[in-house]
């Protein structure tokens, strides 16, 4: 999904940071020792401490940043790159499914090629793919990143509860904190990039737990949405809106709202990236502990599938203003430092592991699927082009406001899929 970060609310921040100080400004001219880097707001905290990291290791250089929501940032970095105004460094997203993806970008021209950089050899091949289009590798990948069950312990230990680990068990979850005066799932819907959330939490094991090569299918014309295990998905979310399981309107609930409510414990979990992690620690009380939980789609928990995909990843310009310090800045990113500090201030795993990271005990069980070989990717990351991914945000907000059945949504998918 790139995981496809939307905020609602737009938030566009341009800092300089200097030789330890920071101050509002921008410097569109750049100069031998400015670097120009723009990403998304849901990232922020990570790039951040990648800039300070490398700000102490470079005191002279001046690096100017920005940031916006999802839907803001995509429509605006197309339009720089195409008028040459971009920065020197980018946000850019693994594989396809949307505008900022290098499958969509870099036949353009708009990315450098970094294939020839000493550390593409230590993407682990799970996620290499992604990385490259036609055999070259286009971004540095900064993170693995999960989708789950996010919870709050201290109100699943109120409703006396435990994390669920089959289909059956998830509905009675719904039903325990509903009857305890708790929202089983917070849900913000109103942000569009969260309706997919709750579909690639379940497809992993409605989907691929059985048939592996689903997406060669998909691309060779041999399967479809409508006829897959994603109307089983697709059910099974309507199922669990109907049970009570989610907030109580989740069409006007944001992501924002849905955050608090998980923060304070008002609900008891979320399905969510685990880049969001991070963000709800932060508004909850102090001592509040969290844990996560892959999502079961069946009865049978050993066919759960968790999502883990590479997630947030950065860009070289290939008409960058200051090439060589971006260059600099780029290898940079692929450092055990650089990575390990982006992973931890975003709640995540670095993309590369190695030894010196200490993971956030809460994400354990991404870990041991991914260890395991049962983790699969962002489905939107095989999509071949933004409209499919489009195409189920709205379906999904269509589902909730009864608009649309779950075999309208998929026939229309397919058609975004195959192009119509």
């Amino acid at each position: 999904m790139r995981r496809t970060h939307r905020l609602t609310a737009v938030m566009v921040a341009g800092v300089t940071l200097a030789a330890g100080a920071c101050s509002s400004g921008t410097n569109a001219s750049g100069g031998s020792d400015t670097l120009r880097i723009t990403a998304v707001a849901t990232d922020r905290a990570g790039t951040e401490a990648v800039l300070k990291a490398f700000q102490a290791k470079n005191p002279g250089v001046k690096l100017t940043t920005s940031y916006s929501d999802t839907d803001q940032y995509q429509g605006t970095l197309r339009t720089q790159l195409s008028s040459g105004t971009a920065p020197d460094v980018f946000f850019a997203w693994p594989g396809n499914g949307n505008p900022a993806a290098i499958e969509v970008l870099a036949p353009t021209g708009y990315l450098a090629d970094l294939s020839g950089r000493s550390w593409t050899a230590r993407i682990p091949a799970g996620i290499k793919p992604v990385t490259q289009v036609a055999g070259k590798t286009y971004i540095v990948p900064m993170t693995f990143v999960g989708i789950g069950g996010l919870y709050n312990q201290q109100a699943m230990n109120e409703i006396g509860a435990k994390p669920p680990t089959t289909w059956s068990q998830l509905l009675a979850f719904c039903d325990t904190a509903k009857a305890k005066g708790k929202v089983a799932f917070a849900l913000g819907n109103q942000t569009d990039w969260v309706t997919q959330l709750v579909n690639y939490a379940l497809v992993p094991t409605t989907v691929y737990a059985s048939d592996q090569s689903f997406d060669q299918r998909m691309k060779a014309g041999a399967a479809t949405f409508a006829g897959s295990g994603w109307k089983t998905a697709l059910t099974k979310y309507l199922e669990m809106n109907e049970r009570g399981c989610f907030s109580k309107d989740p069409l006007g609930t944001s992501f924002e709202t849905s955050v608090a409510q998980l923060a304070k414990g008002d609900a008891v979990a979320a399905i969510q990236v685990t880049s969001t992690l991070n963000q709800v620690k932060s508004q909850a009380p102090q001592g509040t502990g969290f844990g996560l939980f892959p999502v079961p789609a069946t009865d049978d928990s050993d066919e759960t599938r968790m999502p883990g995909a590479a997630g947030g990843a950065f860009a070289l310009n290939a008409k960058a203003k200051n090439p060589e310090l971006a260059s600099k800045f780029i290898d940079f990113l692929a450092t055990p430092e650089a990575m390990n500090a982006y992973a931890g201030a975003t709640g995540n795993l670095p993309s590369i592991p190695n030894d010196q990271f200490k993971h956030d005990p809460a994400l354990q069980p991404l870990v041991d699927f991914q260890k395991a070989g049962k983790t699969v990717h962002f489905m939107d990351q095989l999509w071949p082009n933004p409209k499919v991914q489009q195409t189920h945000f709205t379906g999904v907000q269509n589902l909730f406001a009864g608009k649309a059945d779950p075999d309208t949504v998929l026939r229309q998918m397919d058609e975004a899929y195959q192009g119509e």
